[in-house]
């Protein structure tokens, strides 16, 4: 005879504690009263034999056990909403709703221009945004809680589905009076040589394209100095701390007139990294995210001349 099975709600309620630490709000959350969510709360801990949560002073906690069950009870109800909206894709595509986790180094400079020739392309497709690094990414999208990944190719952790979408260049950035900012025509990698380059912290995967480009270029040891944003990177070289690398598409917003810094191309083929999109293999949706991509790849294929301009 089969073990007696959680319900929904049970599941639900138990994700909803875990969130919000805090059976009001969980309540709140699932739009029952508190009474009703602790007697679910009650019946699956019966059920499972063992405790979720604890509630001591300090609010209610999760417990050892219970964090596993927590998980597991996530991903179970990320299935059952993969499992809906596969049913409502079949009769027509990219409609609902899809959970796009994207990298920092991407989001504030691809998204601008990318979401609104989505919404023309497929207006009736609800995306629901979640900016992380890489590695909490795929982490996030193996538990169910994200639906597709725009990040830089390929991804090192885990074994996905990827779709490349373009080629981005790097490009120098040095305060306008640096030798390398007056110099004449593209630069070699191997001017690099000889500069104090600036980089993001670890755990961005921008880092890990820009130290390859230093290893070509013979720098052994980057600066020590790192930011945790391209911002922050652009203030501290408008600061002489040093020389930095800023993909192509964040040229626009972070290199303002007044922050007195000029940005130089390399010499083809110029050091670069790939974006795209990413999936968990066998996906239910994967062909609406190959037909995304199509849709993502013509609006960065006509926003590109404007961009280059800009």
């Amino acid at each position: 005879m089969a073990s007696p099975r959680p319900s929904i709600r049970q599941l639900e309620c138990a994700v909803a504690v875990a969130d919000e630490l805090h059976f009001g709000r969980a309540a709140r959350a699932c739009a029952i009263t508190q009474p009703a969510l602790s007697a679910q709360i009650q019946a699956f801990e019966e059920l499972l034999g063992l405790r979720l949560f604890e509630r001591g002073r300090r609010g209610v906690i999760v417990t050892t056990a219970g964090a596993p069950v927590i998980e597991q009870a996530r991903a179970a109800l990320a299935q059952l909403d993969r499992l809906v909206e596969s049913a409502a894709s079949q009769a027509e595509p990219l409609t609902g709703t899809l959970r796009l986790g994207v990298i920092p180094t991407v989001a504030p400079y691809l998204l601008p221009p990318l979401l609104p020739g989505v919404r023309r392309a497929w207006p009736k497709l609800r995306l629901v945004l979640r900016e992380e690094q890489t590695a909490r990414l795929v982490e996030q999208l193996a538990l169910g809680a994200l639906d597709l990944l725009l990040l830089a190719l390929p991804v090192e952790q885990g074994t996905l589905e990827e779709l490349p979408l373009v080629r981005e260049p790097f490009w120098f950035v040095a305060p306008a009076q640096h030798r390398l900012a007056k110099a004449r025509g593209p630069l070699p990698e191997q001017a690099l040589a000889d500069e104090e380059i600036l980089l993001l912290e670890d755990g961005h995967c921008l880092r890990a394209q820009a130290l390859d480009v230093c290893r070509r270029a013979g720098v052994e040891t980057p600066g020590r100095i790192q930011a945790t944003s391209l911002s922050t990177l652009v203030q501290m070289v408008a600061n002489g701390l040093g020389v930095t690398l800023l993909p192509e598409h964040a040229l626009a917003l972070e290199l303002r007139p007044d922050t007195g810094l000029v940005a130089r191309p390399f010499k083809k083929p110029a050091p670069s990294r790939t974006l795209g999109l990413a999936w968990r293999p066998g996906a239910a949706r994967a062909g609406e995210y190959r037909l995304l991509g199509q849709t993502l790849a013509a609006v960065l294929a006509a926003t590109g001349g404007s961009r280059r301009r800009a």
